[in-house]
């Protein structure tokens, strides 16, 4: 049984935008971590709308009603009230028994759980994820968390690459070669989400507090490393799929065209146009003028188009790193010169100050003769 958050409405604020309203702060705290979330009374109420649509019942508690006299954010009193209400509201749902209110996705989705904070039960998993394809991933915490699935799935996909150049059967090629593209497609659609949560934040349309620039360019950073990675990964099981037609080619081609291959670089005939009298297509083609010499894990199941295609991604990779690098290196030396010129000022105002103190000084030697004098 999946373990429930803890769910409370411990304040209130009040936005900043032209018309001011209410937004309710909400805190969750799960097994491992806290967040918060804010919702305003309008989001409550679409939640209910929505839990009673896909659930096929109403909610086993009620919202709090609307005032149409007065406003929150006019009364405090009236705020107060609200928050206790809706926090007994969401409370209810969270530890009722009957469990159809808090699996759904609108459920989810209102308080952006992660999805591994999902049970075991396949039926449980997939509307979560169609709910978060859909919508960008705004709460920051939740998009590391998010992006956290990213890298497993990444993960899982590599592995399944790996298996399916360790098998020896075709249906085992081919079971590991579906189960890679299912990966890739999910890390697909969490890029878009975690990509448009991105912007959302840096809009700020979503009525949360603005990340830091820095934290800003870390994230987009990482997104841009997980779009490589899997486009990375989809390059390799493609020329994984075309040197396995390429040994099939060479497996079914006779001695002649081998010998051909193999020495002249030449094509191998097609066994089905073997009596067609057209030109025979090269088998070989994407190996011709391979030359041979130490592979690497990531090169030994490529051919010729494969490599090229890796060594480009690395010299990409590599440019927008020293490009980084560069970018780094310009705000250190400005931060150098900024140094420079702060210490030029206070050795300055240093020489002033001693200036200060031996005329301060000579000032208390004549006194203290003129004391003597008296004395």
């Amino acid at each position: 049984m999946t373990t429930q958050p803890e769910i409370s409405v411990p304040s209130t604020s009040t936005s900043t935008t032209k018309k001011p309203y209410t937004i309710y702060n909400i805190t969750l705290r799960l097994p491992l971590r806290t967040f918060n979330l804010q919702k305003r009374y309008s989001d409550f109420t679409t939640l209910h709308t929505t839990l009673t649509s896909q659930a096929g019942a109403p909610p086993p508690a009620s919202l709090p009603p609307k005032s149409y006299f007065s406003s929150t954010t006019s009364s405090p009193a009236l705020a107060e009230s609200r928050r206790i209400g809706l926090q007994t509201y969401l409370q209810t749902l969270n530890s009722h028994s009957d469990d159809r209110w808090h699996n759904t996705s609108a459920w989810r989705s209102f308080l952006n759980l992660p999805s591994t904070n999902n049970s075991s039960h396949p039926n449980r998993h997939a509307p979560l994820s169609r709910t978060q394809q859909q919508q960008p991933i705004t709460d920051p915490v939740v998009w590391l968390d998010y992006h956290r699935d990213l890298k497993s799935q990444l993960h899982s996909a590599r592995l399944q690459l790996t298996k399916r150049d360790q098998a020896t059967s075709g249906q085992a090629q081919h079971e590991c070669s579906a189960e890679a593209k299912k990966h890739l497609i999910k890390a697909s659609s969490m890029i878009t989400a975690l990509d448009s949560g991105l912007k959302a934040l840096a809009n700020d349309t979503w009525g949360r507090e603005k990340l830091g620039d820095g934290e800003m360019r870390r994230r987009r950073d990482l997104v841009s490393a997980a779009q490589k990675e899997r486009e990375g990964l989809e390059n390799l099981g493609n020329a994984m799929v075309a040197k396995n037609a390429l040994d099939g080619a060479i497996a079914h081609a006779t001695k002649g065209d081998k010998d051909k291959i193999l020495l002249n670089g030449g094509g191998a005939a097609d066994p089905h146009d073997a009596g067609s009298g057209g030109p025979r297509k090269p088998a070989f083609a994407a190996a011709k003028g391979r030359v041979l010499g130490k592979e690497t894990d990531r090169t030994r199941a490529l051919d010729n188009q494969g490599v090229l295609q890796l060594q480009q991604q690395l010299m990409r990779e590599q440019d927008e790193d020293v490009d980084v690098l560069a970018a780094a290196v310009a705000r250190q030396k400005q931060i150098g010169m900024e140094i420079q010129d702060e210490l030029v000022l206070q050795k300055d105002l240093l020489g002033l100050l001693d200036e200060d103190v031996d005329r301060v000084q000579g000032k208390m030697d004549v006194a203290r003769k003129r004391i003597g004098k008296i004395s």
